[in-house]
């Protein structure tokens, strides 16, 4: 065969084409599954992480059943049976409006104490951001917040998932003294009250986009948390 040729170079890269792609789907195929558990657990250790439960993604696992009592859906306030709120996709659901949302919200307990955490999702600077925010038995209260992002800048947008960002959020409220959803003001460095926080120096855009993406997704779940909380005061039951 005569490798000068034009039509031996054609051949020749289509081949490798085919080889190289072959090799590719075999990877992604036989990945796929390691990526999916890596991905459940990461899930289970963020969820376990937003009520200050620390664990590695390996012990994640373990502990999740220990803290976590009860999943379910809520969709137009109202609990909605047959659904497993663990596979729900958030990424779609937020593009729904608040009312036809299956929202999925996770009842953790620990020391005695009661915890609502609820996954949010919104949009940063250059794309994806995302986290888990846990609210006291007042459903008002934040206790705990983490958050991740998929691009943001490093020592910019990226800062939002850090600790020094992330702790702010601790003992903030999102009702008003009446009651009403206002989320939480994210401000650039001047945050004062019980309803702010500061912002990313240099991070504004992503900074709007926490402000944004709590408001939104909290307004899923407060009428239902209101009353799922007074029953449970008034009834005093277990779980």
């Amino acid at each position: 065969m005569d490798v000068n040729k034009n039509s031996y170079t054609f051949m020749f890269a289509a081949i490798m084409v085919i080889v190289v792609a072959a090799l590719l789907s075999f990877a992604a195929t036989t990945l796929k599954p390691y990526q999916d558990e890596n991905e459940r657990l990461e899930k289970m250790q963020s969820i376990l992480s937003s009520i200050k439960v620390e664990v590695s993604r390996e012990e994640a696992a373990e502990l999740y059943p220990e803290y976590i009592v009860q999943e379910l859906v809520v969709s137009n306030h109202e609990e909605k049976p047959g659904i497993e709120a663990f596979n729900v996709d958030l990424t779609k659901e937020v593009r729904k409006s608040n009312i036809e949302r299956e929202a999925p919200l996770y009842i953790a307990e620990k020391e005695g104490q009661r915890f609502f955490v609820i996954p949010i999702r919104g949009t940063g600077l250059w794309g994806p951001i995302w986290g888990y925010i846990s609210l006291q038995e007042d459903v008002s209260t934040l206790y705990g917040a983490v958050f991740d992002h998929q691009g943001e800048t490093p020592g910019l947008g990226a800062e939002i998932a850090t600790a020094a960002f992330e702790t702010q959020f601790e003992g903030k409220e999102i009702l008003d003294d009446s009651g009403n959803l206002i989320g939480i003001d994210v401000r650039k460095g001047d945050a004062s009250t019980q309803y702010q926080v500061d912002g990313i120096s240099g991070g504004t855009i992503t900074s709007e986009g926490v402000e944004a993406m709590i408001l939104d997704c909290l307004e899923s779940y407060i009428p239902f948390l209101k009353d799922y909380a007074a029953t449970y005061s008034t009834a005093g039951s277990e779980l």
